[in-house]
């Protein structure tokens, strides 16, 4: 993936190609710690045998004090049997779900997006997949001639293979292309298989059998009548590694109010793309970088909305971006999650403000370096654009 790093230097860089004046979201400092204690004097040792004092009971302020300790006591060891007071800003489960799936984040919104073409598909099962076939790995194997992720021949590729993630070229190498046209291959299959099981040809269970026919092919399993004994290996091994994944189909719709398959709900309706994500010339300025979000085309004045719930970390007008809202999503898989809006004609946002998915957060405009009204939407991943319409319920 070709994403470029958002870095805490530049707070918010210019997708339009000038730098911003000033920096349009400002860094957050550390909340203040406590002070530390003064060191203390080292004790003198003491003589053993020395210096032994006659016990006696508590005095007047111990007697106030103590009520007072038992009672921190108590809380103390309340949180620390319950995980401590809830936070007004929580993190979400995807961090533990992190641990399970040791994977680019990136190929997350993929997985999902591939899994959505057929109901068959789960992201998990596409990652299992991935797994078994590669280890995630994408060196190209000079024996088979499989290249990348999937370990696509170029035979295969020229079947299944497409520019998916609109980088102008379409590779087995490229991770986003690879999963989607794994899943096109995936959801081909299923629809083969079932056709024969709803004939009578076949006996099994859809995902088995969608599994051998990508291992041994359509025929085998056709002349077998069930997951051929050439499969059973493929099978056995795939089905190992789906535990790893199961977090990825539970984590489909958290939070998002929208579709399986997407993350965010769109922040603008209808999707219309009129610019991807990817490499680009400027129409203002002629330079030619990286478009590090997805241009909507859209009314002046039309309703934008925020993408997923989260909490407003800039609202204000900038240099090139013109009127700009940023919202910090918490984690996703681990990773840091942020959505840009820009070229707002106005602003019904502010800066630490709680939203939901779908909340009302400024106007469609043509503020800054734009050519005319839309909606300048970015993705930001732990500090790095990606594309963003894998991540929509409606992708474009």
């Amino acid at each position: 993936m070709n994403d470029e790093r958002l870095t805490t230097a530049e707070a918010v860089q210019d997708t339009d190609g000038l730098q911003p004046e000033r920096s349009e979201r400002p860094q957050r400092s550390a909340q203040p710690g406590q002070p530390e204690a003064p060191g203390q004097p080292e004790q003198p040792g003491r003589t053993e045998g020395a210096g032994k004092r006659k016990r006696r009971g508590p005095g007047p302020v111990t007697l106030l004090l103590l009520p007072g300790l038992v009672t921190v006591t108590g809380v103390a060891a309340f949180l620390a049997l319950t995980g401590g007071l809830p936070s007004p800003w929580p993190e979400e489960s995807d961090t533990d779900q992190a641990a399970a799936v040791d994977i680019d984040p990136s190929y997350i919104p993929w997985l999902r997006k591939a899994a959505s073409a057929c109901t068959l598909l789960e992201p998990s099962l596409l990652a299992a997949q991935i797994d078994q076939l590669s280890g995630w790995s994408d060196d190209t194997d000079e024996l088979s001639g499989q290249k990348g992720i999937a370990a696509f021949t170029d035979t295969e590729w020229r079947t299944w293979g497409r520019d998916d993630d609109g980088n102008g070229r379409s590779s087995p190498r490229d991770p986003a292309d690879a999963i989607m046209a794994l899943g096109r291959q995936d959801c081909s299959l299923a629809e083969e298989v079932t056709d024969l099981r709803t004939e009578g040809r076949v006996n099994g269970d859809l995902v088995d059998l969608t599994l051998a026919a990508y291992s041994s092919g359509t025929d085998a399993v056709t002349e077998s009548g069930r997951v051929p004994p050439t499969a059973e290996t493929y099978l056995a091994e795939v089905e190992a590694l789906l535990p790893r994944y199961e977090a990825l189909d539970r984590a489909d719709s958290v939070g998002t109010g929208g579709a399986a398959g997407a993350l965010l709900t769109a922040p603008v309706s209808p999707l219309t793309i009129t610019s991807p994500y990817g490499s680009r010339e400027h129409p203002l300025t002629g330079v030619t970088k990286l478009h590090t979000g997805v241009d909507f085309a859209a009314p002046q004045g039309a309703r934008v909305v925020a993408a997923r719930r989260g909490r407003v970390v800039f609202a204000a007008p900038t240099t090139a971006y013109g009127n700009r809202v940023v919202i910090d999503h918490g984690t996703i898989e681990g990773k840091r999650l942020e959505t840009t809006y820009s070229h707002l004609s106005s602003l019904e946002a502010v800066a630490g403000q709680t939203v939901e998915a779908g909340t009302p957060i400024g106007r469609v405009g043509s503020t800054g370096l734009s050519t005319g009204p839309h909606l300048h939407f970015e993705v930001v991943l732990d500090g790095y654009y990606t594309d963003p319409r894998p991540w929509l319920v409606a992708g474009g």
